[in-house]
């Protein structure tokens, strides 16, 4: 990723995140409707809740944008952790879609080419780092 891919990503978490709790029931109703079948996946934790759980991951996500490998490896063992939820990788494909959507829909005119090619890439490289972890 580069510096301004970098710096978008985080302009833009600053536009949104105030908003977390907003963003996160779009998140998962968005994510519900395109992919029923991993609503049972969320059955123990209320929405809210796991709204909450994934706004601090992206935060952390972002914070450590810098330091890619690190958080390569940190991505990858909550890809592995998800396992036992029953995550198949091409569940981080929809979730990818339904991310870049909520932050469209949330950031507005300030989502431009710039914004979906920086969370694109970004998203891209966190994926692939989780795929392959539950894949070997």
């Amino acid at each position: 990723m580069t510096r301004q891919q970098i710096n978008t990503i985080r302009n833009n978490w600053r536009l949104v995140s105030p908003d977390a709790d907003t963003i996160g029931r779009l998140f998962y109703t968005r994510l519900f409707e395109i992919a029923p079948e991993v609503q049972p996946m969320f059955n123990n934790t209320p929405v809210l809740e796991q709204s909450k759980k994934l706004m601090a991951m992206l935060g952390y996500v972002i914070s450590r944008l810098d330091r890619l490998e690190d958080l390569v490896d940190d991505i990858a063992a909550l890809a592995q952790r998800h396992v036992k939820y029953g995550v198949e990788p091409y569940h981080y494909v929809v979730v990818g879609e339904v991310l870049l959507w909520t932050l469209e829909q949330r950031l507005g005119t300030a989502w431009n080419e710039d914004a979906e090619e920086a969370w694109s890439t970004c998203y891209s490289i966190l994926c692939a780092a989780m795929v392959e972890s539950v894949a070997c």
